[in-house]
């Protein structure tokens, strides 16, 4: 009977002694993986500020016509090639504003170094004011209106960037260019997504002669070298395209040449897993090919696929952005950011106007946020590692 007690009274006390299981390990424990990855992304602060900077940015490339203060090919007359204006609080009188306001703005010539400068008329003050009337526009090729997001009365001129060559605003300008230049990364990812899973896991679920001649041509484009292929297939689109047909077809060859790195992961991955469990026994349930490949494969690592194509989008901006700039790529009327760093290609337009490099600082922001994003992404991707 004392045995009894004392077996009893140990069983309690292993009982009492086992670590009770806190509701947010339960909620973990029960988690799928796509809300682990989230948890965890959440966490990555340099990550998270990146989808901000992204998300405001593709914002802005949306709604363009409405957020610049003018249209794209707008000219001022009386502020060609001027520096970006100056917002001001303190008027000449040192008295504080809380709406900010501009001078308004003359140009200058310098005898002796024939440089254009600046200088402000104080005794014209024009305040900047939101949803204000401006030029005419068509959102997107839809309605027309001349609503803008932020100017200055008629009369005045806000050029917060400068202007180029020609007068037309720098910011409106590079406003615009987020919209092809951004976009372009977007369409030319998708098509290389499409292409890459369906070569890559056409060699990797059958392997074999397939395999080996899908491997071939992936190699043949591996080694030659990637911009002067660019080159010499952007060189070869007609001069007398329009534009739209050059946008698409810069899009085409960026993701002609860009699907070869997806698709080796992907080969990867479907030689590691078509022999596994799930597979054998998706199979032996008479289940198509197709529906194995869709349906089993491909999501058990589509988190590693969603890295990979975000860590792509830079290189396609950059591509498009080097083509342009060295204007075989785009071409004006078009506007984006590669084709406005066109026009600072010689060192005598840097020198006199260093603001026409502006569109350059975007594209490193946009360049970084998506690196930042992808690293994010890649360590979200294995939400069982311990590692911070």
């Amino acid at each position: 009977m004392d045995e009894v007690k004392k077996e009893v009274k140990e069983i309690k006390e292993a009982e009492k002694s086992k670590k009770k299981v806190t509701p947010q390990e339960e909620k973990l424990y029960v988690a799928s993986q796509w809300r682990l990855m989230w948890w965890r992304f959440k966490r990555h602060k340099l990550a998270m500020s990146s989808a901000v900077v992204l998300v405001i940015f593709y914002l802005v490339a949306v709604f363009c016509e409405f957020i610049s203060p003018y249209e794209p090919f707008e000219r001022d007359l009386n502020y060609v090639q001027a520096p970006p204006q100056k917002i001001h609080f303190v008027d000449e009188e040192g008295k504080f504003h809380f709406v900010p306001f501009t001078y308004q703005t003359k140009q200058t010539l310098d005898p002796e170094t024939w440089a254009w400068g600046s200088v402000e008329d104080k005794s014209q003050r024009y305040t900047i004011r939101l949803f204000v009337r401006g030029s005419r526009y068509k959102f997107w090729n839809l309605f027309y209106s001349d609503l803008h997001l932020f100017g200055v009365e008629k009369g005045g001129n806000i050029h917060l960037l400068g202007t180029d060559r020609l007068g037309r605003d720098m910011l409106s300008r590079i406003i615009y260019g987020s919209r092809i230049s951004l976009s372009i990364g977007l369409i030319g990812v998708a098509f290389s997504f499409i292409l890459g899973i369906i070569f890559g896991g056409i060699a990797g679920y059958y392997g074999g002669v397939v395999d080996n001649v899908i491997q071939r041509i992936i190699e043949t484009l591996i080694s030659i070298p990637g911009l002067p292929l660019w080159m010499a297939l952007s060189a070869a689109l007609p001069a007398t395209w329009p534009s739209i047909r050059v946008y698409f077809g810069m899009t085409v060859i960026m993701s002609v040449l860009g699907w070869t790195g997806l698709a080796r992961v992907v080969r990867g991955k479907f030689l590691a897993l078509r022999e596994e469990d799930f597979v054998v026994a998706a199979r032996l349930c008479g289940t198509s090919e197709g529906k194995i490949i869709f349906k089993h494969l491909l999501p058990s690592f589509m988190s590693h696929i969603i890295v990979s194509l975000t860590l792509a989008v830079p290189g396609m901006i950059l591509g498009e952005t080097t083509l342009s700039f060295l204007n075989i790529g785009l071409r004006p009327p078009i506007v984006s950011w590669g084709v406005l760093l066109n026009g600072a290609q010689n060192v005598q337009a840097v020198a006199m106007a260093p603001w026409l490099l502006f569109p350059a600082l975007f594209v490193i922001i946009a360049v970084l946020a998506f690196n930042f994003l992808g690293d994010g992404l890649r360590d979200a991707a294995d939400p069982y590692s311990t590692n911070e």
